[in-house]
């Protein structure tokens, strides 16, 4: 038995040892670009994927006395986790490590601290996306929902045809952003300015231009958000509906004293969706102005960006000025900024779900 032991321990040291090896040599040669090829094959992959592979299975021969399957869970779980790590974690710690470099995309040649992280609030055009950006998503948080629930109110009526009319106003969402930007940008340029007789789109201004990208993404994301009220209305308990027609209430108040308290919690929902969806705003302002528009005389300068958030501000940045380590200091500062946001709303709204 104790042989037994021993012989498991060695083998899981080997292979947590084996394996870790293997991911260190991956991970250096992905900073350090210098790859180790076996004739045309890039070796850092396969690096990278037996090292992983090795190191699950050090685990799972440590000498435990824990429940078996307790490790087996954890095995079926490791491509999920695996992938999600690769995807996700991984590339997020990268991305805070280049974001103190001067990394154009390719390679980065010296450390610049905290030059870029300076740098962003010195810049105009930055400073502008990033309030238009809050202006946008506090615009939107009431308008979606708004527009939402009152559609979700009218799609939980014993009207007839209900079930097209769902259908009809969650179809939006199922078009892309891009697709639906150009679908729009014709709409304000061609047929609005004919039915409205009008020389110029809406397009055309920066005020105006604003106005319309929050129409589209109205019209885009309400139908969606409806469907997660109407799923909150459908919970709420016919009976206790009933007791209050019974007693004489209004549909009003049956609406603010019963409904509305009884679905808080789809409320928290759909205002943290409807919070990160607006933040993260970019295929809709890409394809509709490409965040063209004038200002002038912010913080002393004369903008071309009028309508460009923040999201395709970090996009531009990037690629289109080749200054990807100032865009991943931008993209890891909007990060930060919405993942506070989004954890204040939804302690708020937990709050007021306790007292409702």
């Amino acid at each position: 038995m104790n042989e037994n032991t021993s012989n498991r321990k060695t083998l899981s040291m080997t292979l947590l040892g084996v394996g870790t090896i293997l991911l260190i040599a991956a991970l250096y040669m992905d900073f350090s670009k210098n790859y180790i090829r076996l004739g045309s094959f890039e070796l850092r992959g396969a690096f990278l994927v037996l090292g992983a592979l090795c190191v699950l299975a050090g685990i799972y021969f440590i000498p435990t006395i824990l429940h078996h399957r307790a490790i087996i869970n954890c095995i079926f779980l490791f491509p999920l986790l695996f992938t999600f790590a690769v995807t996700v974690i991984i590339p997020m710690f990268v991305g805070f490590f280049y974001s103190f470099t001067d990394w154009n995309g390719v390679t980065f040649t010296k450390m610049v601290g905290f030059e870029n992280y300076a740098a962003m609030f010195k810049e105009p055009a930055f400073i502008w996306s990033l309030l238009l950006t809050v202006l946008f998503v506090i615009v939107n948080m009431i308008l979606v929902n708004l527009v939402a629930f009152l559609l979700a109110l009218l799609c939980t009526t014993k009207l007839k045809g209900v079930g097209f009319f769902r259908a009809a106003y969650f179809l939006p969402n199922l078009i892309g952003g891009i697709v639906l930007g150009y679908i729009w940008q014709f709409i304000f340029s061609n047929v609005l300015t004919k039915i409205l007789n009008s020389p110029h789109s809406a397009l055309a201004t920066t005020k105006t231009a604003f106005i319309a990208i929050i129409v589209v993404y109205v019209w885009q994301y309400a139908g969606y958000i409806m469907l997660i009220y109407i799923n909150g209305l459908a919970t709420v308990p016919k009976d206790v509906l009933e007791a209050a027609q019974i007693d004489g209430a209004s549909d009003i108040a049956t609406l603010f004293k019963i409904k509305i308290p009884m679905i808080a919690a789809t409320f928290t929902i759909c205002t943290f969706l409807t919070l990160t969806s607006a933040f993260k705003q970019f295929d809709v302002n890409l394809a509709l102005t490409n965040g063209g528009g004038t200002v002038r005389g912010f913080m002393g300068k004369r903008l071309s960006n009028g309508t460009q958030m923040i999201a395709l501000n970090i996009y531009n940045t990037a690629f289109a000025r080749d200054q990807y380590g100032y865009a991943q200091a931008k993209a890891i500062l909007f990060f930060i900024i919405l993942a506070c946001v989004s954890l204040l709303q939804v302690r708020i709204s937990n709050k007021r779900e306790v007292e409702m």
